[in-house]
């Protein structure tokens, strides 16, 4: 049961929306990390889907066209949707492009109920849609009345925007995924099916499957005081999200600090792209004087004033995971943003009269419950890799300068992916699980962007084959390297192409059966370590017959 302090609110949820911001031809792809972040509705006919990797996508959907992942152009196609649900309340929040987020009290009561709300925002969105033409998204999500026609442009148009409304933000966003309205005080009802992966913390989660409590429902039973003992603050979090509550409960203040900063500008700023080095400086200026207050905030709000008297403001969902830079670089994208919809100039350029302030604002302030810091200045240095990593991607862009995280899987180039630095990765499965399937320590030292295919012959010059039990056909002899343009990869790794090489010592096979219960995405392979005459070793795998060079060891 849900307390009476947890606020209701609605979500706007756009489907696929990183598909929206791109240019191509239907079936099209937006990938990130080396694998599908979403697609349009002609890939998912054809069995692409969210989280595969790039050469199944294409596999399974050859016309596939795949596109790099553009944030500022989600943050400015997905500005008049938010501009449509402005006009029900200004407390609009963006939690990210293509979701965005609003507090149902107060417009609730004025437009007449919470359903009549929803219906309100779902047709002010699609028709916010309909004039934004992009390809369209998923199929088997409902479609909103008078936003299936096709622009002239020969685009779709984007995926029906789904609504739904819940006790806190957490319930919302499920709730607007499965497009439902649900009762004030029934959202732990609502929650309790849900397996615990969905509240966010991929170790608690494993620690909780391992303990038999698979789902929301099952952890938010236990008490507060024992969750609060066994798994610390971020567990007791979980748990009040579990249970329908607020991430953490409201604490009581006679008056709120004043942290804002802003930068006012004599005489204005007749251009936009000084205000996104000005906002890189406050946004250190607000992390300073929140961490000297002891707090953090929910939101932050991107306030931008013209000289002529007109005014835009923007929430952008902050949670106390954006860095400084990640901060400045939503600033950015939110300038943007204005400027493409016309909210300054019909033209789309800066006005006139010239920019006159620049003010960010922290919203829904709680105590800070700190992190742990490593011995020895750790966090000195930290601060100065953060100005460097701001000084190369004000140079190269946001996806410039990219971190390795280490993701799940069995083979050698699932292993680690690469993600923009400052921003946050979800790893499709825990990385430290138990592969079935998995190699053995050691790791390969070169990893093939995209394996290379090779033939594997016995002693009599016959293919070696690999049955459904895992059973080798005959004593790998010979590994034959194809002759052709296959790239320079292959060429480092090979040495020698189109000869063939003995093979003194094999060993496996390590054979991995890969979602097995979903027709589309089965897939069956083993792998084989190898090493040859010359002292060389290399990983094999085979696949539907066919084998491949995917690594090599030092």
């Amino acid at each position: 049961m849900a307390d009476d302090r947890t606020p209701r609110v609605l979500v706007v949820w756009c489907p696929d929306w990183p598909v929206a911001a791109v240019t191509g031809d239907d079936p099209v792809a937006v990938t990130e990390g080396g694998r599908i972040l979403a697609c349009s509705a002609g890939a998912r006919a054809a069995g692409v889907r969210q989280g595969q990797r790039l050469k199944l996508a294409q596999r399974l959907c050859p016309a596939l066209e795949l596109r790099d992942r553009d944030p500022e152009a989600e943050t400015g196609r997905f500005e008049p949707v938010v501009a449509a649900v402005e006009a029900f309340t200004p407390r609009v929040e963006v939690v990210r492009p293509g979701l965005c987020a609003i507090p149902v009290k107060g417009p609730g009561r004025y437009f007449g109920g919470e359903e009549a709300l929803a219906a309100k925002v779902r047709t002010a969105v699609a028709d916010a849609l309909a004039r934004e033409p992009v390809p369209d998204a998923a199929p088997g999500v409902v479609a909103v009345p008078g936003t299936d026609a096709t622009p002239a442009t020969g685009h779709a148009l984007p995926p029906p925007a789904q609504v739904g409304v819940a006790d806190g933000l957490f319930a919302a966003v499920l709730a607007a995924r499965a497009g439902v309205l649900v009762p004030a005080g029934r959202t732990a009802e609502f929650l309790a099916p849900y397996p615990v992966g969905v509240l966010g913390d991929e170790a608690l989660a494993e620690v909780l499957g391992r303990l038999g409590l698979p789902t929301v429902g099952a952890f938010a039973a236990l008490p507060p005081e024992a969750v609060a003992d066994r798994f610390g603050p971020a567990g007791a979090v979980a748990h009040r999200l579990a249970r329908g509550l607020q991430p953490r409960p409201l604490v009581p203040r006679d008056q709120e600090p004043d942290l804002a900063v802003e930068q006012r500008f004599d005489p204005p700023e007749p251009l936009a792209e000084p205000l996104v080095f000005v906002a890189r400086t406050l946004a250190e200026q607000l992390h300073q004087r929140l961490a000297g207050a002891g707090l953090t905030c929910r939101r932050v709000a991107v306030e931008v004033a013209c000289a002529d008297g007109r005014t835009a403001s923007r929430l952008w969902r902050h949670e106390g995971g954006l860095s400084a830079t990640a901060l400045a670089e939503r600033v950015r994208w939110q300038l943007q943003a204005w400027q493409g919809a016309g909210t300054f100039a019909a033209s789309g350029e800066a006005p006139d009269a010239g920019f006159a302030l620049l003010r960010l604002a922290p919203d829904g302030l709680s105590p800070d419950q700190g992190r742990q810091l490593a011995l020895w200045g750790q966090a000195v240095a930290d601060d100065r890799v953060e100005r460097a990593v701001a000084r190369v991607q004000a140079v190269l862009g946001h996806a410039g300068l990219r971190r390795i995280e280490p993701a799940g899987g069995r083979g050698p180039g699932e292993q680690a992916v690469k993600v923009p630095w400052g921003e946050p990765y979800e790893a499709a499965g825990p990385a430290g699980a138990p592969w079935p399937g998995r190699l053995p320590d050691v790791w390969p030292a070169v990893v093939l962007r995209e394996p290379v295919p090779v033939r594997v012959l016995d002693e009599a010059g016959l293919p070696v084959t690999v049955d459904g039990r895992a059973g080798v056909s005959a004593r790998p002899a010979l590994v034959v390297f194809h002759e052709g343009p296959s790239g320079r990869e292959e060429q480092g790794q090979q040495g020698r192409q189109g000869r063939q090489e003995r093979v003194d010592g094999w060993t496996g096979p390590w054979p991995a059966v890969e979602y097995w219960w979903d027709q589309s995405l089965a897939r069956r392979r083993a792998r084989f370590q190898v090493v040859l005459g010359g002292g060389r070793a290399l990983l094999l795998t085979v696949e539907g017959g066919a084998w491949y060079l995917e690594a090599g060891y030092d």
